[in-house]
Parts: C-alpha cells; sequence; structure tokens
C-alpha cells in the first residue's frame, strides 16, 4: 500500500445557488404567468377575465420589479451583474439572461402603463390631490388596443425568452443528473402558471372584491395546469423506473436512497393533488388552493436549487444544508417578501385595482 495515497470518502461543500436565487426564479416564474393571464382581458378582451386581468396584472407587476433584487442580491455584488454587460459571454445561458431581463422589465412596464391609461385619466377626471400627475401619466388616456397588442408582442417574445433562459439555465449543468432533463424547463413554467393562478386567488381576496375566480373558469384552468404538473412528474418517474432514459435512471438512483427525497417527493405530488381537489370539489375554498399553488411553486424551486445542490457529484453520501439566519438565508427571504409587499402597497394606494363591482355589491 502506497502511504502517499489519501482516500477521500465524502467533503461537505458549500452550496453555490443561495435562497436569493429561489426567491428569484420563484418571482420571475410569478411575473411570467401572471402577464399571461393578464392578457385575457386587456387584449383579448374576454368580459369574464376582466378582474383576473387586473389583478393578474398587479402580480405581475410586483413580482417583476421585486425578482431583479433577488438575482443582484445572489451575485453578492451590483458588479458581477455589470460585468455580463462590460464582458459577454454569448455562450453562457446566465449571461443571455442579463439581456432577457430587462427587455422583458421594459415590455411589461410599457404594456402595463398602455392598458391602464384609461384608470389613470379616470383619476385625473376625479380631481384631487395628484390629478395633474394622473393627467400627465395617463398622455390623453385612450383605451388603444392597437398599441396594447403591439406592446403585448414585445413583452410577449421577452417573457418566452426569459421563461426559456430560466429553465435552460439550470438544465445545462450536465454534471447534476437531477437538473439535466428536458422535464426542468417545462416544469418549472407549469409551476409557475399554477403559481400565479395562486398569486391572483389571494390577491383577489386581498385587494378585488374576492368574486374574480367566480366569474372567470380560473379555478378550472388551475386544475389542468396541475393535472399536467402531475403527468410531467408520473413520465419523469416513469423514465427513470423503466430505465429508457439513463439521465433520469441516474438521477432516480440519487435521490431514491434518501428518506428526505421520498418525503419531498410525496409532498410536491400531495400539494399538486391537494390543489387539484379543492379547485375542482371545493371552489369556495379558492383562497386555501391559491396558497397551496404558491406553496407548491415555491417549493419546487426550493427543492431543486437547495436540495439538488445537497446531491454529491463524485463523493459518497449527501451535502447537509442548514438555512442560516442571516442575509444569505431566513433574513434573505424575508426581506424579499418585505419588499413585495412593499411594492404592492405602494402601486394599490396610487391606482385602483379591484375593478368595478357587480351592480348591488
Amino acid at each position: 500500500m502506497n502511504p502517499n495515497i489519501v482516500e477521500v470518502v465524502n467533503v461537505s461543500r458549500e452550496v453555490a445557488w443561495l435562497p436569493w436565487a429561489v426567491q428569484y426564479f420563484f418571482l420571475i416564474g410569478l411575473s411570467v404567468g401572471a402577464f399571461l393571464l393578464s392578457l385575457t382581458w386587456y387584449v383579448l378582451r374576454w368580459p369574464a377575465w376582466k378582474r383576473v386581468s387586473r389583478i393578474a396584472l398587479l402580480g405581475a407587476l410586483t413580482c417583476g420589479m421585486t425578482a431583479p433584487v433577488a438575482l443582484l442580491s445572489d451575485l453578492h455584488q451590483p458588479g458581477r451583474f455589470l460585468n455580463f454587460y462590460l464582458y459577454p459571454n454569448l455562450d453562457s445561458w446566465m449571461a443571455w439572461g442579463a439581456f432577457f431581463i430587462p427587455l422583458y422589465l421594459g415590455g411589461l412596464v410599457l404594456y402595463s402603463w398602455l392598458a391602464l391609461r384609461p384608470d389613470l385619466k379616470r383619476l385625473a377626471n376625479a380631481g384631487g390631490r395628484g390629478a395633474a400627475v394622473y393627467r400627465r401619466l395617463a398622455y390623453g388616456g385612450h383605451d388603444s388596443l392597437g398599441a396594447i397588442r403591439a406592446a403585448t408582442v414585445f413583452a410577449l417574445g421577452a417573457a418566452a425568452l426569459v421563461a426559456l433562459y430560466t429553465g435552460m439555465e439550470v438544465m445545462v449543468v450536465s454534471a447534476r443528473p437531477l437538473w439535466n432533463t428536458p422535464f426542468l424547463p417545462v416544469q418549472f413554467f407549469l409551476t409557475a402558471v399554477a403559481g400565479a393562478i395562486g398569486l391572483v386567488l389571494v390577491l383577489d381576496r386581498g385587494v378585488g372584491d374576492g368574486t374574480a375566480a367566480m366569474d372567470a373558469p380560473l379555478l378550472r384552468l388551475l386544475a389542468a395546469i396541475q393535472v399536467l404538473v402531475l403527468a410531467l412528474g408520473a413520465a419523469w418517474l416513469l423514465l427513470g423506473m423503466s430505465g429508457l432514459s439513463p439521465r433520469h435512471a441516474e438521477a432516480l438512483a440519487q435521490v431514491a436512497p434518501s428518506m428526505a427525497w421520498r418525503i419531498t417527493a410525496v409532498w410536491a405530488a400531495g400539494s399538486a393533488l391537494a390543489t387539484l381537489w379543492l379547485a375542482v370539489r371545493r371552489p369556495q375554498w379558492r383562497l386555501a388552493a391559491g396558497l397551496i399553488a404558491l406553496h407548491s411553486a415555491w417549493m419546487m424551486r426550493w427543492t431543486v436549487f437547495i436540495g439538488g445542490q445537497g446531491i454529491p457529484k463524485t463523493s459518497a453520501g449527501y451535502y447537509s444544508y442548514t438555512l442560516p439566519l442571516g442575509h444569505e438565508g431566513l433574513l434573505g427571504i424575508v426581506g424579499t417578501a418585505g419588499l413585495w409587499i412593499a411594492i404592492l402597497i405602494l402601486l394599490i394606494s396610487v391606482l385602483p385595482w379591484g375593478g368595478e363591482r357587480r351592480a348591488g355589491a
């Protein structure tokens, strides 16, 4: 035996993507999903979806404005984000994201302004404090469907690029079989839409009149999305168990021995099934369905990012992770939520979002 050989059984490694990354992927996904929901009235003009569209637009703006702050925090200093522009690496999906995010946010703000100009004009005509500011912001206050649809094309293209990059940025990591699957971008998108519907249900209870889900078939849409989420998860599991896909089989072999991962899988499937059951059988419990849908979307990203980094690449065992209480852990999560709440309060303070109430309501 050579005394100079040292065998390394396991090495504990710190996570590279912190909870800030989970917050960013969660919020940007909600923003894109809510933006898509807002198109039902502002672009397609489906009357039953008017309340949903207004609340969804509020969700898209609040989440879209908060997400980049979480991303900058995960980079630890703003200068690192600036380097994406000074020294662009066009072979990196992360670098492309630095261009896609401003495009999406710019398109979202333009689309929102065009959609909300009639509301700004009504506030200006009502007089009172701030009427002059509202009048300038309204810029005539015309409900120009052509202009809204033109802005939508731009924002929709940018939203598609953001959705693509957020999935591909993780999927291209070939060293982690759990991430390196074409199912991941689709799962990100579907859970983002389900989470966005959940966000609308929650916001409608606090900002709207609580009837948006009853006017539009929003709960049926949530149920359909959750069926797709469950079907995609079942297909991933089938590929892993059958061995038809060596990549999925390898990923399943890595997580199957862990009791924590088995519990997480049951929790994820149970959350999706609970949301599906509530949406179909208990529509009056739509707030509970919305909260669980939001929870499922967040937990999916936490499991993929934080849990995925706990799977060793070369050594034995699993890397342990303990959520720190400081800015790189719990405080960062709470701070991001606080920023979102602050932006929400600001927006609902300057504009009405509930829409017209029913006669006699």
